[in-house]
């Protein structure tokens, strides 16, 4: 089969011939129609992340058709149109992963290929009302953001809620996310466009937090937030606090803008704030996305589609950040 290989650190993925997978009994194959790219891919190209190990097939996400199961797995899984919950070994708790827990595409040969192979237990019906590759930029966006959202920020009709640096895969699901629920959604990014697209989405409003006064704006907006969705970090993190209403949920993921600063302590008492981490997602946050999708039939929004063999483009591109929403690969 043809897949994209990383075969060395800060060297060009590699399109080329490998060995299509062999299964286990539990195992199904996959053949990839779409397969769409994370910020993880990039950082993992660029040799800035945690196990890399080469060669490796990239990839998390992906829509396909099972086209082999495993001697174990359910006959009624063969040609079935699916997606693949991208989070593996979970574990047991719902409040955290297991220290077994992966995510395909590292270690494990991801969807950057023409097949897969994944255990039974992670596929899901592809919602019918989409097309392949919007239904391959579901998986790891739209789990990760969701968990944020309701699971740990539990969010809810009527409330406010800040999505700050508007434009990536998360950003935009996160967007959709809250519309769809009901609560009242504002933006933050370095691009009045990226903003304006926001605001066509639905969004109620939008600030440029290059601008000395963008938290001030947002609190002129907004008179506060009940949650913030941030997956930046960096200085701006304190002015989180000021923005948040008594009894606020601030939660994040990623860390892209640096660490947490000093913050002060005394407004997070006195606000009864809370301060929360996230990653990811389990088994019932995936489930949960994927009835929101069907219930509301919600569309990823897809900046870009290239074909399987220009996927060093689509990583170029992403490492720009002029993306707004997800960059897909067509199989």
């Amino acid at each position: 089969m043809k897949a994209v290989v990383l075969e060395a650190a800060d060297k060009p993925l590699v399109y080329k011939e490998v060995a299509t997978p062999t299964l286990a009994a539990d195992e199904v194959l996959v053949q990839i129609k779409a397969a769409a790219l994370n910020r993880r891919d990039y950082w993992i190209t660029a040799g800035k992340y945690a196990g890399i190990k080469y060669p490796s097939i990239l990839g998390s996400d992906g829509s396909g058709i099972v086209a082999q199961i495993g001697d174990s797995v359910d006959k009624l899984w063969l040609n079935q149109e699916v997606i693949i919950n991208p989070c593996h070994n979970w574990g047991n708790h719902a409040d955290y992963q297991n220290r077994d827990f992966t995510i395909l595409g590292l270690p494990d040969d991801g969807t950057f290929a023409e097949y897969v192979k994944v255990k039974a237990e992670y596929l899901y019906h592809k919602p019918t009302h989409l097309n392949w590759e919007q239904a391959a930029a579901l998986p790891l966006a739209g789990l990760t953001t969701y968990r944020a959202l309701f699971t740990k920020g539990q969010a809810k009709k009527g409330d406010t809620v800040l999505i700050t640096g508007i434009g990536g895969g998360t950003g935009t699901f996160a967007l959709q996310w809250a519309l769809a629920a009901g609560c009242k959604v504002f933006v933050t990014s370095g691009s009045g466009e990226k903003i304006q697209r926001a605001k066509e989405m639905g969004a109620s409003a939008g600030v440029c937090y290059k601008a000395q006064d963008w938290a001030q704006e947002l609190q002129h907006f907004s008179g506060g937030f009940d949650v913030i969705i941030d997956s930046a970090l960096g200085n701006g993190f304190e002015k989180l606090l000021d923005l948040s209403k008594p009894g606020g949920r601030i939660v994040f993921f990623g860390g892209t803008a640096g660490n947490i600063p000093p913050l002060n302590g005394r407004k997070i008492f006195w606000k009864q704030l809370q301060i929360l981490g996230t990653t990811m997602g389990s088994p019932d946050d995936f489930k949960g996305m994927v009835d929101l999708v069907n219930k509301h039939k919600i569309e990823p929004v897809i900046d870009e589609i290239f074909p399987l063999a220009n996927a060093q483009k689509a990583i170029d591109k992403m490492e720009n950040s002029s993306q707004f929403g997800k960059l897909v690969l067509t199989v």
